[in-house]
């Protein structure tokens, strides 16, 4: 029976729960002598963003186009692949897009579709895996597989998210290892240290990190809040066998630190303080509602790392994309938002330097792009795309090659091609079909960590 939220929860029920994870905190397993100070505060060396687009995205617009010359309406009926870049409404180039060559960086060999806009730019830090077999047509078990990467078992997670596990490998000297913002979190076997500080909104995290009296989503965490201001009493310390009590007295005083330490006001974009972030993304002044855009989002993200808040940051950057009727134009363009906010992610990321090494910020950061599936080739009777077993997704920044393709999808009906998995390169007799989990393995071991929870090997050629 669902829990009455107006009903106070009691200190006695509180310690009870507090059993549930010994010797870790809401926040993580720090001391606070870590993090006592925000002006003292380190970037993590590695940092790990994974952005997801929810609802299944077109890859005939991102990042596995066609060209409409050669994938003609005449000749369809052979190739189950119609690109329809001339069905936009809205002046879009219809062809493919190659990058100007940036100084450098030499030409870019990723073609990628007319939604990636200003993102294409920075082909010279990301590498693109195309052909990957979801193996699933359902969105929970989509979203859920590329998470964590390993099968669901029905609907169902299983295993740790990545971000997790990341952190309860890396055990990073930040005070919120991970930020889940609009995505969901998991953890089958780390300590609560490090799970994910789960928020649906830029407000919740500021609400989450400030001295207010405010309800928040969860009972449990407004009472352990709340027990920052009055001492255990004798009641409480009854229930303190075992360590229980002097374990959450520790607990809640890291809780009360992290917020005396005003980490709120940096995600709070709408303070004079955040001008710079607010131009960097195109934000307005005392805009909120901008500030749950993508372009609010990406910089929730380039904040919680750059500030050295957080090491992993989850984010649903854009939605709408579960389109199966006649809104080619519409998906293109909210495709198109998350994308652009993405660019201005990398492009901060470029130009920061990490305060540590010296060297830029997207040379510490790794990033994952990537949606539950696709849509089909086809176009559908009511002009829209349905969805489609075959996938792609971005990766970029540190412990990767960049610049490269890996894979490929078929050029009848756009089926998963069957590839070499140590070069990409196609392989009709032989190859093997690119899965979620190799893509894990691979962000894994960009990173130098233990990948055998994937049970596969990472796809290295594109480790750098």
């Amino acid at each position: 029976m669902k829990k009455n939220l107006e009903t106070p929860t009691s200190r006695r029920t509180i310690l009870k729960a507090a059993a549930g994870f010994m010797g870790t905190t809401v926040f993580g397993g720090l001391p606070f002598s870590a993090f006592a100070q925000a002006a003292t505060l380190k970037p993590a060396d590695r940092c790990f963003v994974f952005v997801y687009f929810s609802g299944g995205w077109d890859q005939l617009l991102a990042f596995d186009p066609r060209d409409p010359e050669v994938f003609t309406p005449e000749r369809v009926a052979e190739t189950r692949i119609l690109p329809g870049y001339n069905l936009f409404t809205d002046g879009t180039d219809p062809f493919p897009i190659m990058p100007a060559e940036l100084p450098g960086a030499g030409p870019s060999n990723i073609t990628f579709g007319p939604a990636v806009g200003e993102l294409a730019k920075h082909y010279d830090v990301m590498s693109v895996v195309r052909g990957i077999n979801m193996t699933t047509l359902a969105h929970e078990e989509g979203m859920r597989y590329f998470i964590t990467g390993k099968r669901p078992i029905g609907a169902a997670a299983r295993g740790s998210s990545t971000a997790t596990e990341i952190v309860g490998q890396m055990v990073p000297n930040v005070p919120i290892p991970s930020i889940a913002y609009g995505v969901e979190s998991y953890n089958d076997r780390f300590s609560g240290s490090a799970n994910a500080l789960r928020v649906s909104r830029s407000k919740d995290l500021v609400d989450t990190l400030s001295p207010s009296k405010k309800r928040l989503d969860s009972q449990i965490e407004a009472e352990l809040l709340a027990l920052g201001s009055a001492p255990i009493t004798c009641d409480e310390a009854a229930l303190s066998a075992g360590g229980v009590g002097q374990t959450y007295e520790s607990s809640r005083e890291q809780v009360k630190q992290v917020i005396n330490s005003q980490l709120n006001e940096a995600f709070d974009f709408a303070l004079a303080k955040n001008d710079t972030v607010r131009t960097t993304y195109g934000l307005q002044p005392n805009g909120s509602n901008s500030y749950d855009s993508a372009a609010g989002r990406a910089a929730l993200v380039a904040t919680a790392l750059k500030l050295g808040i957080s090491q992993c940051v989850s984010i649903n950057l854009v939605g709408g994309l579960d389109t199966h009727f006649g809104t080619q134009t519409t998906h293109l363009s909210n495709l198109r938002s998350g994308f652009n906010a993405l660019a201005a992610l990398v492009k901060d990321l470029k130009n920061s330097v990490h305060p540590v090494s010296g060297r830029k910020f997207i040379e510490h950061t790794t990033i994952l792009v990537f949606s539950e599936f696709a849509r089909t080739p086809l176009i559908n009777a009511t002009n829209g795309r349905d969805h489609h077993l075959t996938n792609s997704c971005l990766l970029m920044g540190a412990g990767l090659k960049h610049n490269m393709v890996f894979g490929h999808s078929g050029d009848i009906g756009m089926a998963p091609g069957l590839v070499d998995l140590k070069t990409g390169a196609k392989d009709s007799n032989n190859g093997e079909n690119i899965l979620p989990e190799h893509i894990i393995a691979t962000v894994l071991a960009s990173a130098n960590l233990d990948y055998s929870i994937t049970r596969v090997d990472p796809l290295k050629a594109l480790l750098k």
